[in-house]
């Protein structure tokens, strides 16, 4: 790849490192409001069209300049140790600060903690929301000077979901999911997340997704009441358009997910969905009273590992403090 802001042929870049010491940023992990998928093309991938909406389950990365023994190399420590996420070159945060250094010319490395909120394996790119934050946080820390649109750009090259986080709020996705187009969303939608002890594979799911029943060889498009739903803050109308091409494989792969939503509903749960790939179920809640009582209902079952609250929608990555 060549370096951004170099010419072809030009000596990698010296460290731009300013005086800061530490960056941290924030970013959403995401629900998927409607998803249809079409045919795989040649290349294997199904076109999609979504519709993302950034909620308030928030990864946090902080990325620090590294002492002087370790200059030039990327680590990664997890606040709260999961055997479930790697902390090698195959986590997304490493690769994404491994992109932007290759993409700038840039030869400093960088310790980067990573505090996860986010259902891992749960179908809300909880892992895209990382590499995300990791841009945005080693863009600064570097001194790269990258724009959001080129920040965008190396996103969609670490994978379709990485795009959304950097923007946050609601956008519908077209291609791969990365192509995206920003959505008017008014008001403050109520999420509850079931999480599942065990994550579900994404290729796993479009596999039994293409066995289950020919796709159409495009997507369709996103009806217009939900845009409308939207645009209004209207719950109730969003409830009744919510959907999910991948929903059926889901629940082919785990049936037990159809209690799930079978209970979040009964408690009081306008409509609730496999967020995603899965296994996440996604019940959109009226208000934060009734979001509290199906996740209480959700918690006190055996069905989930456990329920999370969230509203949304919420900014994309950003830096705090």
């Amino acid at each position: 790849m060549t370096p951004l802001h170099a010419v072809p042929g030009d000596a990698p870049q010296p460290s731009r490192s300013g005086s800061l010491t530490q960056v941290r940023v924030e970013a959403p992990g995401k629900v998927n409001l409607f998803l249809s998928a079409g045919a795989p093309g040649a290349d294997g991938y199904h076109p999609l069209t979504t519709v993302f909406q950034a909620v308030r389950l928030i990864e946090t990365v902080t990325a620090r300049r590294q002492a002087a023994d370790l200059h030039g190399t990327i680590t990664l420590t997890l606040t709260e140790p999961d055997p479930s996420v790697p902390t090698d070159a195959t986590n997304l945060a490493v690769r994404a600060a491994a992109l932007l250094a290759e993409a700038t010319g840039v030869n400093d490395g960088v310790d980067l903690l990573l505090r996860k909120r986010v259902p891992v394996a749960g179908g809300m790119a909880g892992g895209s929301a990382d590499a995300a934050a990791t841009l945005v946080a080693c863009n600064t820390l570097w001194g790269t000077g990258l724009s959001q649109a080129e920040l965008v750009g190396l996103a969609a090259e670490l994978g379709a979901d990485v795009p959304f986080p950097l923007r946050g709020a609601t956008a519908v996705g077209h291609g791969r999911g990365d192509r995206l187009t920003p959505l008017i969303a008014r008001g403050t939608y109520h999420w509850v997340f079931a999480t599942a002890a065990q994550g579900l594979s994404t290729p796993a799911v479009f596999r039994r997704f293409d066995e289950i029943a020919p796709a159409p060889a495009a997507p369709v498009d996103v009806p217009a009441a939900l845009t409308t739903a939207l645009r209004d803050g209207d719950t109730a109308a969003l409830a009744a358009c919510l959907h999910n091409d991948l929903q059926a494989a889901v629940l082919d792969l785990r049936p037990q997910l159809t209690e799930v939503i079978e209970l979040a509903e009964s408690a009081g749960a306008l409509r609730a969905i496999v967020s995603g790939a899965g296994p996440t179920i996604a019940a959109l809640a009226p208000d934060p009273a009734v979001a509290v009582r199906v996740a209480n209902a959700l918690n006190a079952s055996d069905l989930v590992a456990g329920a999370l609250r969230a509203d949304a929608p919420v900014a994309g990555a950003r830096m705090v403090g």
